[in-house]
C-alpha cells in the first residue's frame, strides 16, 4: 500500500523559511515522479512543484526562485524547501504521486506576522 506522510508545516513570519518533508512507502520511490500541491481556503488546488525520476524539476511561476523541490531516494523522502515566504503561500501543502494518484494528508503552512 502506498503511504505518504507530510511534515514540517507551521507558522512562520513573512520572509522566513520552512522545509516540508514527505515520507513515502509502499512503492518503488526512485522510479516515480513526485509533486507538491497546495490549497488555500476558498481557492483551487494549485500545483507547486514537480520532480521526476531523473531529478528534473518544474516550478509554478508563483514559487519559482523561492522554493526548491528535491528528493532523497535512499530515504524515500520528498522535500520542499520554502524560502522568502509570503502571506500568499499560506495553504495546506500536499505531496502527490501522479502515476498512482496518491495523496498525503497535508501539512498546514501559515505565513503571518
Amino acid at each position: 500500500q502506498v503511504q505518504l506522510v507530510e511534515s514540517g508545516g507551521g507558522l512562520v513570519q513573512p520572509g522566513g523559511s520552512l522545509r516540508l518533508s514527505c515520507a513515502a512507502s509502499g512503492f518503488t520511490f526512485s522510479s516515480y515522479a513526485l509533486k507538491w500541491y497546495r490549497q488555500a481556503p476558498g481557492k483551487e488546488r494549485e500545483l507547486v512543484a514537480v520532480i521526476d525520476s531523473s531529478g528534473s524539476t518544474y516550478y509554478a511561476d508563483a514559487v519559482r526562485g523561492r522554493f526548491t523541490i528535491s528528493r532523497d531516494n535512499a530515504k524515500n523522502t520528498l522535500y520542499l524547501q520554502m524560502n522568502t515566504l509570503k502571506p500568499e503561500d499560506t495553504a495546506v501543502y500536499y505531496c502527490m504521486i501522479p502515476r498512482s494518484r496518491s495523496w498525503g494528508q497535508g501539512t498546514q503552512v501559515t505565513v503571518s506576522s
